[in-house]
């Protein structure tokens, strides 16, 4: 399974961003072949904040339009969100152990146990912090460039 990190949600909402049409391709790529997506429930709060907030954007996405984003994403492309379970705790304490992570680490390592949890096996993300976690294979926008 494949995940979407927060900003790779937002690069698929907004036009005005450079990666956006490549971001949009290979999620279009990826429903056409069947690969199943998943959004951990945080990046989905976290894309809320980003694309709503006047401080980011010139001119905000208004809430009704960032929730249907998500909704078309989960409904047409039958992808799933990614919730913490019983093993999330395990799980983020193994990952902070191994990869020696610190403060503000801590919410790209929730998102990474969210994911491994749920089985993910790739995460597409514009944040190389992911690469501290060995059991993700980090894809940014620039590798998808040529996905097939």
């Amino acid at each position: 399974m494949i995940a979407l990190d927060t900003n790779f949600l937002v690069y698929a909402h907004r036009s005005d961003n450079p990666f956006h049409n490549i971001v949009r391709a290979a999620i279009s790529k990826a429903i056409d072949h069947g690969m199943p997506l998943g959004i951990p429930v945080v990046c989905v709060h976290e894309y809320l904040a980003v694309v709503t907030n006047p401080r980011i954007f010139h001119s905000p996405t208004p809430p009704d339009l960032a929730f249907d984003q998500i909704h078309s994403l989960t409904e047409v492309a039958k992808a799933r969100l990614l919730l913490p379970g019983q093993r999330h705790l395990g799980v983020l304490r193994r990952l902070a152990f191994d990869s020696g992570i610190r403060g503000a680490q801590f919410h790209d390592a929730r998102i990474a146990a969210i994911c491994i949890e749920n089985g993910v096996s790739q995460i597409w993300s514009a944040d190389r912090d992911f690469s501290a976690f060995k059991e993700l294979d980090v894809r940014t926008p620039q590798s998808l460039v040529n996905i097939h």
